[in-house]
């Protein structure tokens, strides 16, 4: 494979798609070795059919607002690989929602899932439509207007959407409600589901608590301990707020949390009676994170994200490239020694190499965030068995997959030093698993 010629080739046959192009091209810079080690690869023409997707389904949403308004928005899915078990990945709700970043996010799902060791294959979709500032009956309506158009491509079996930035349980029980109307049945199709209807225990929690069992590897692999080191944790979702909750549950201190608006910086810490505040102000009220700097007198810095903040440890959770090479040589220089991602792709390419060049623990999204998508699968299983499984059995499972998500970092991102890239483990950990998959089953 000759990797510049085959991103350039990408690039002239997707012009406008600057996040998908991104997360290609570092996945193929880090399996090039490996895979010019399987001439039967290359034979197959194996990397261009891994990179495009299987399909991509767009339409039209149409719904009304309160004031009886039709508003229009546009919807999609892509369906990126299904190699290895149905489609699974998350619906994404959001202004920004375009098919680059789709196509990149269901790029990153593939290799996220096979490393999970479930049978789950990569996907993503969604909306430009924002829930923000809508009320419960205009989200309710886009909800039902968007599943209308999608139902006929997903299944228990076929595809497994979740929720993503702007999909929470709100949204993705509103999707299921009337995709169980359309379709007629009740097989579990989407995860992330109300505990009523067959969800699973810890998956709000599961990536955040993910992250957090995957940096407390990282760590150990220096014998180094979670307890007493300084967090900068940017978002305030559910990703950030549940990796905060583990993190004060391990010792930590949590001194930042960041929304759209601007980031608030507390150095005595965020404690469990100011997590609580967090979790009812931006679940329940849907509110923004300056009014918790006004609620406890700390600083709010509008416009900006939180890496400016002295840290021992960044763990970005709220969207991609939220690190610029800037803001990563800040972390370096005030001390940062580790960033675990619970966020897709929120380092940029010139900020993981800032990262790696001075010796920081960097775990990727898709092996740090893995938690997530792993209870998803967990989920699944619990559907299709018509059971439901204790909070701990879930977790205890939760950790043990990403105990073994670190294992096949470190098998396959080894350097000669004896130092992991986890860059590249999970790259190639990854992708193995998927190339594998796809030669057993023939040219299709």
């Amino acid at each position: 494979m000759k990797t510049e010629q085959v991103i350039e080739n990408l690039s002239i046959r997707f012009p406008h798609e600057p996040e998908y192009i991104q997360a290609v091209t570092e996945v193929l810079h880090s399996i090039e070795p490996v895979y010019n080690q399987h001439p039967e690869f290359e034979a197959a023409n194996l990397i261009e059919r891994l990179c495009i997707p299987d399909r991509i389904f767009s339409f039209r949403v149409t719904w009304t607002d309160d004031k009886g308004q039709v508003q229009t928005n546009m919807g999609y899915r892509i369906q990126h690989n299904n190699a290895i078990g149905p489609y699974k990945g998350g619906i994404r709700f959001h202004a920004s929602v375009n098919l680059s970043i789709l196509k990149f996010l269901a790029f990153e799902q593939t290799f996220k899932n096979a490393l999970t060791t479930l049978p789950m294959g990569g996907a993503k979709g969604g909306s430009d439509f924002s829930p923000r500032g809508k009320s419960n009956a205009e989200v309710m309506r886009f909800c039902q207007a968007f599943m209308t158009e999608l139902w006929r491509n997903i299944g228990a079996d076929t595809d497994v959407p979740a929720g993503d930035i702007g999909v929470g349980g709100r949204e993705v029980g509103f999707l299921y409600g009337m995709y169980k109307k359309l379709a007629r049945e009740n097989t579990g199709t989407l995860t992330g589901k109300g505990l009523e209807f067959g969800g699973s225990l810890i998956r709000p929690e599961a990536t955040g608590y993910g992250n957090v069992y995957f940096l407390k590897h990282m760590l150990g692999t220096r014998n180094l301990e979670l307890k007493g080191k300084v967090v900068a944790v940017s978002g305030a979702g559910n990703v950030a707020q549940y990796t905060v909750e583990k993190l004060i549950q391990e010792g930590a201190k949590v001194v930042t949390l960041s929304d759209s608006d601007g980031y608030i910086y507390d150095p005595d810490g965020i404690d469990r009676e100011k997590l609580d505040y967090i979790m009812e102000l931006k679940n329940l009220y849907r509110g923004r994170i300056w009014e918790y700097a006004e609620k406890y007198g700390v600083k709010y810095v509008p416009g900006a994200r939180p890496w400016g903040e002295r840290c021992d440890i960044a763990m970005p959770s709220a969207t991609q490239n939220e690190i610029s090479a800037e803001e990563a040589q800040i972390l370096v220089d005030n001390g940062c020694i580790a960033v675990s991602e619970g966020a897709n792709m929120p380092s940029t390419p010139e900020a993981i190499k800032i990262f790696q060049s001075n010796g920081l623990l960097y775990a990727p999204g898709k092996a740090s965030n893995a938690g997530g998508v792993s209870v998803s699968g967990l989920e699944m299983s619990q559907n299709a068995m018509k059971l439901s499984w204790t909070a701990e059995e879930v977790d205890q499972k939760l950790q043990r997959i990403m105990a073994d998500i670190h294992a096949q970092c470190q098998k396959y991102g080894k350097r000669q030093d004896g130092t992991t890239d986890y860059v590249m483990g999970a790259n190639i950990s990854g992708f193995m698993k998927v190339a594998r998959a796809m030669m057993a089953q023939g040219i299709l």
